[in-house]
């Protein structure tokens, strides 16, 4: 039923008592501030300056991606892209995006680092993800690559004792092309444009820096996003969607898609003996009476974020036409929802073994349900007819929960680069009007009050929504492929993380997403951002704004924040 090399087992896992058996972590060079400078790799544990320990509990970890491809990666007008097309860029930063108008899966797999600062944002040290060089880790040749630029990917979650650190990427070298769009080894869906074979895999890192990874075959066509560790099943739960072809006649995408269930591996890659997708919930908007007709199936799980809170997990879903934009959660009693809506049963236990599913078409059984509160309306009901835009709509990422009565939800912002050039105003007066004008984006504030969750405010005062901003590195002018500015603006927060304050606040950590710059908008350097927030407050606080604690180079995009292993939660 699980993933693991050794067969199938059901039910809570023990971990292993030697952690020297899972892949370590070789020594990192410390972090410049503002540089993207790769970490040295040797034997042993990444070393912090100063002589500090690999991982310093209290730190942050923040995930990025450096792009390593060269010019003659791609050789314009011949080069045929794995979708079919021929490339119209070289493999240069950054006109390689431009790859991206002719294939809407382009993407180029790259390195991934961990860079470890202190809560002020003092860099400490880069930890390198092991990138399958012989001698990167004492497991041989496991590796782990980001898909540059999918911005979805990379979210960091500090596991439910906090013991670990995990994310999810590709097993498969750098420079490989549209990996995030292809298909898994054991889930071959004939109909994806995009045919080779690409595992994801979880990694996990644990308070000593070592590392080890677990390959599935789950996502099949699209990514895997985000994974959270049970320390007390030893499980992972996994968020993430599928299918980037028909899927209807590959039931294998359909159950692989959204809320996964997967069992740590302690192997190296090599040895690792992937078995099928185990979904661990699935949802469908025929759980609500107002919906008679089933939306298309699995695409209504394509899950943002997975986030584990008081014995219970909750996904989030922000994109995509189909399923409902909301805050979703695994009900293990079948008693908590009869109408798809409602609240955690208290003490329930947390899911340990793969929801049910029919062989035949895929479908899992519906056992999620929308947390009381939160949006209802469906994905399509909410589309403006004459332009297919999403008004009014959240496109929710991370969760975090400050006490059981109070969560913070990020939202990503509306995607949308409707630019105004500012005429007459003076040079690089223009501003995205679009992102500008946005209420939600940034993190909403919601309370539990009389049985349901209450939206309170948002945080996103500071992040300068729509403004452009300058990085170096980057082209000037305008961007001929798009019409735009080279220069991005923040359009949102996807990924983030936080910590509850003696006096009664929180300090919350985004890394933002953006518009304009770079013609795939997932490869604009984009910031890590803070924000104090007062627990108590149900109408926003004045004074209350973001600072920007760093911003990307060009060639490196910020994805996910967490607190180092060790940390309390």
């Amino acid at each position: 039923m699980f993933e693991r090399s050794s067969g199938s087992v059901s039910g809570s896992v023990s971990r292993p008592v030697s952690r020297s058996r899972r892949i370590v972590l070789g020594v990192a060079a410390s972090l410049a501030a503002g540089t993207c400078a790769a970490a040295t790799m040797g034997s042993g544990v990444a070393q912090a300056a100063g002589g500090k320990t690999a991982v310093v509990p209290g730190d942050l970890l923040v995930s990025r991606v450096h792009y390593t491809g060269t010019a003659g990666m791609i050789t314009p007008g011949v080069t045929v892209l794995p979708t079919g097309v021929v490339a119209v860029a070289d493999g240069t930063f950054a006109h390689v995006w431009d790859n991206a108008l002719v294939d809407a899966n382009f993407g180029v797999t790259a390195p991934i680092y961990l860079d470890q600062i202190t809560p002020s944002g003092a860099p400490v040290s880069t930890i390198a993800v092991p990138n399958g060089t012989p001698g990167a880790s004492s497991r041989g040749h496991d590796l782990l690559m980001g898909s540059f630029s999918s911005k979805s990917e990379l979210a960091l979650n500090l596991s439910s004792g906090g013991s670990a650190v995990t994310f999810m990427g590709y097993v498969t070298p750098a420079n490989t092309l549209d990996a995030s769009n292809g298909n898994t080894p054991g889930v071959v869906d004939p109909t994806n444009p995009d045919a080779q074979s690409v595992y994801r895999a979880v990694a996990e890192l644990d308070r000593n820096g070592k590392f080890w990874f677990t390959q599935t075959n789950a996502y099949s066509g699209d990514n895997g996003r985000a994974a959270v560790l049970d320390d007390a099943t030893g499980l992972y739960y996994a968020a993430g969607n599928s299918n980037n072809g028909d899927g209807t006649a590959t039931p294998g995408v359909i159950f692989g898609t959204g809320a996964q269930l997967i069992q740590p591996a302690y192997e190296t890659e090599a040895d690792q003996v992937t078995g099928s997708p185990t979904p661990v919930g699935g949802f469908s908007i025929t759980q609500l009476p107002a919906n008679t007709k089933a939306d298309k199936l699995g695409k209504d799980t394509n899950f943002a974020e997975v986030a584990e809170y008081n014995n219970v997990i909750y996904y989030t879903k922000g994109s995509g036409s189909n399923g409902i934009d909301t805050v979703y959660f695994v009900d293990t009693t079948g008693t908590a929802c009869p109408q798809g809506v409602g609240l955690p049963v208290p003490g329930a236990p947390l899911p340990s073994t793969a929801d049910a599913y029919d062989p035949v078409t895929g479908k899992p059984a519906n056992n999620m349900c929308v947390l009381a509160g939160f949006p209802t309306a469906t994905a399509k009901s909410i589309k403006t007819p004459d332009t297919g835009a999403v008004s009014n709509a959240a496109s929710f990422g991370a969760m975090w929960f400050a006490n059981a009565t109070t969560v913070y939800v990020a939202d990503s912002g509306n995607g949308n680069d409707a630019y105004s050039d500012g005429a007459g105003a003076g040079a690089g007066a223009g501003v995205y009007s679009a992102a500008a004008a946005q209420n939600l984006a940034g993190i909403q504030k919601w309370s539990l009050v009389g049985g349901a969750w209450r939206y309170d405010y948002t945080l996103n005062a500071g992040l300068g929504l729509g403004v452009p901003y300058v990085v170096a590195g980057l082209p000037t002018g305008t961007n001929p492929g798009t019409g735009r500015p080279w220069a991005p603006a923040v359009d949102g927060i996807r990924n983030f993380t936080g910590k509850v304050n003696g006096d009664g606040s929180v300090t919350l950590y985004g890394v933002t997403t953006s518009v304009g710059g770079v013609s795939d908008y997932g490869a604009n350097p984009n910031k890590l951002v803070e924000v104090s927030d007062d627990v108590a407050a149900t109408v926003l606080p004045g004074g209350e704004q973001f600072v920007t604690l760093r911003t990307a180079e060009a060639g490196d995009v910020l994805r996910g924040v967490s607190f180092a292993p060790g940390s309390g939660r």
